[in-house]
């Protein structure tokens, strides 16, 4: 089905060794947009194919009469996918440059599995969203590209796939160009990138395409390596959920007790004064101890133990803080929620909402709006928020958290809601700052 030269000049054996900057990035898009054909493609022509994987690849393409290579086999892992030639999950895949390596999430393109997109992008620097070139913008496309904004996603590319369908026109791609720019204009999306390709032929995906000339920029694979990456993390506001107590084994150091957990926002360093929260009982970190022996600081995202001077109430679902920037205790919650259970979340339903390392119970007080994904405007009251719907929610808390705007910490701004009954994710959750008009 593609063709599979080899990338002139390059052969495996005498690739250089990559760096350690790595790059997560998720692709989406509308069913049958080529994402994981483009995948496929990324991976063959850098050299991240094993050779017993690539004699499997081949052997599957037979079996499904392929002329050639169906490099979205590469990604499609699951063999319900491959009988029904869908992707219904999210596949994760990894390869390397010698520029940067990589971390992709493909994620599915069928409307009900947009949720699978809310979990390939949370972690993401950067998205790239997919557009069939005969079909332009679709209402998915915007829903991929409005969640990525939502989600914060700092960098999207709009790869402007079948390029090779519609002649390599330009007069094709450039009102695709300007349409997708526009709405990621009115989203606050900082930079919207858009490439045409053709992800089946590899034009404009790893090397530039001869094929349209009219086209500048570079291909996909050079602007991955090449985009400037910012730290997602709060480097400001000191945070650290502690996800567990570790007690000394008596024999070796019976008093030995450290909390374990990821550094969320600042640093942290022995000496300095720290909030121990829920209680607001302020104390010093004694030590900072790793696997591989104790530190003199941390920054997120590292693991870490934390050793604290006095002897405090502290346990899972607590959290330290620094003294200058202690969190507000929040019994009343506004979020920016996308819906993933099958029920609809209704006013007066009952949750357990999950925030870092703490649960409480929670009460749906209010849905003050829904977006629509078409016209991006805000429905007031809508009742209730259906599957894969988006809309601003106020929750009520039997317990408080001390959470703070997703805007200003990913992790400590980001929270999911459960059922009780069933222990099953239903809600992906953002949370809005008081007086914050988003989205």
């Amino acid at each position: 089905m593609s063709s599979l030269a080899p990338t002139p000049g390059t052969h495996r054996a005498h690739l250089p060794r990559p760096t350690s900057e790595l790059l997560r990035f998720s692709t989406a898009g509308s069913i049958d947009d080529g994402k994981s054909t483009l995948i496929g493609r990324l991976l063959h022509d850098t050299h991240a194919i094993a050779d017993d994987q690539l004699a499997a690849l081949e052997q599957a393409s037979r079996r499904r009469s392929a002329a050639g290579i169906d490099l979205a086999l590469l990604t499609d892992g699951l063999r319900a996918e491959r009988e029904q030639g869908i992707t219904i999950d999210v596949a994760y895949r990894y390869f390397a440059t010698p520029r940067r390596r990589f971390i992709i999430a493909d994620t599915p393109g069928h409307l009900q599995y947009t949720r699978n997109m809310v979990t390939g992008a949370s972690t993401a620097e950067l998205a790239v969203v997919l557009v069939d070139a005969r079909h332009g913008v679709l209402e998915q496309t915007r829903r991929h590209v409005a969640i990525a904004a939502l989600l914060g996603v700092p960098h999207l590319v709009g790869a402007i796939n079948k390029m090779d369908l519609v002649g390599y026109d330009d007069g094709v791609f450039a009102p695709i160009r300007e349409e997708l720019k526009a709405l990621a204009g009115r989203l606050g999306v900082p930079e919207m990138t858009t490439i045409p390709i053709s992800a089946l032929r590899g034009d404009n995906v790893v090397q530039h395409s001869a094929a349209m000339p009219w086209y500048g920029g570079p291909p996909l694979l050079e602007h991955l390596e090449t985009v400037e990456l910012e730290s997602g993390h709060d480097l400001v506001r000191r945070r650290f959920p502690v996800q567990w107590v570790i007690r000394g084994d008596r024999s070796l150091a019976p008093d030995y007790r450290a909390y374990a957990g990821r550094v969320e926002g600042g640093s942290f360093r022995p000496g300095d004064q720290v909030v121990v929260l829920p209680s607001g009982i302020r104390t010093r970190v004694a030590a900072i101890d790793t696997f591989d022996g104790p530190i003199a600081e941390a920054f997120p995202p590292r693991s870490i133990a934390i050793r604290l001077v006095d002897d405090v109430d502290l346990g899972r679902g607590g959290l330290l803080v620094g003294p200058d920037d202690v969190p507000s205790a929040r019994c009343e919650l506004d979020l920016l929620v996308c819906w993933l259970g099958d029920a609809p979340l209704a006013r007066g339903a009952r949750y357990l909402l999950q925030h870092t390392t703490r649960t409480v119970r929670a009460l749906v007080a209010d849905i003050v709006h829904r977006l629509d994904i078409t016209t991006l405007a805000c429905e007031p009251e809508p009742g209730c928020l259906g599957p894969n719907d988006i809309g601003r929610v106020r929750l009520r808390l039997a317990e408080p958290v001390f959470a703070d705007s997703y805007r200003h910490n990913r992790s400590t701004g980001a929270a999911i809601l459960i059922d009780e009954t069933t222990n099953g994710t239903v809600g992906a959750a953002l949370v809005v700052a008081d007086g914050e008009d988003w989205p």
